[in-house]
């Protein structure tokens, strides 16, 4: 159990980094946008502005599920690429199918890595959510 921890901890802290990175490219990406239009956005371009954001959170997540999926591949859990990735994105994700399974050596970096997975979401939904309220109370026009 002490090697799980010893092994997912600093996996969970690298996405924690690649998240804030991400984040805040995304709300520079943001600010850029709304302050080069220099008036409210129409609605269409705040959901444009909305969508891409969430298109760059979205590939940040992924790019920790590959994190995790080379660990995995590291440990030798498993030996195709896609299954691993396959795998840590189910457990990324919280879906939990269970079709595919780590060895008990390894098997808790399962759980620690969904935890990493609703935290990194959870920051994700919070970024959508305060552009979005920006947007709304900013007068967005039709």
């Amino acid at each position: 159990m002490l090697m799980n921890l010893l092994v997912g901890l600093p996996v969970m802290l690298l996405c924690l980094i690649l998240q804030v990175a991400v984040v805040g490219l995304a709300l520079r990406f943001y600010a850029h946008r709304t302050s080069r239009l220099g008036k409210p956005q129409t609605m269409n371009g705040g959901l444009l502005t909305l969508l891409l954001v969430m298109m760059m959170l979205i590939v940040g997540n992924f790019l920790q599920i590959v994190i995790w999926g080379w660990l995995f591949m590291q440990l030798g859990e498993f030996t195709v690429w896609y299954d691993a990735v396959y795998h840590s994105g189910v457990n990324f994700t919280s879906l939990g199918y269970g079709d595919v399974v780590m060895s008990k050596d390894w098997k808790l970096l399962g759980p620690l890595e969904a935890g990493n997975g609703i935290l990194m979401f959870g920051m994700t939904a919070a970024v959508l959510m305060a552009i979005l309220q920006e947007l709304l109370k900013g007068g967005v026009k039709k």
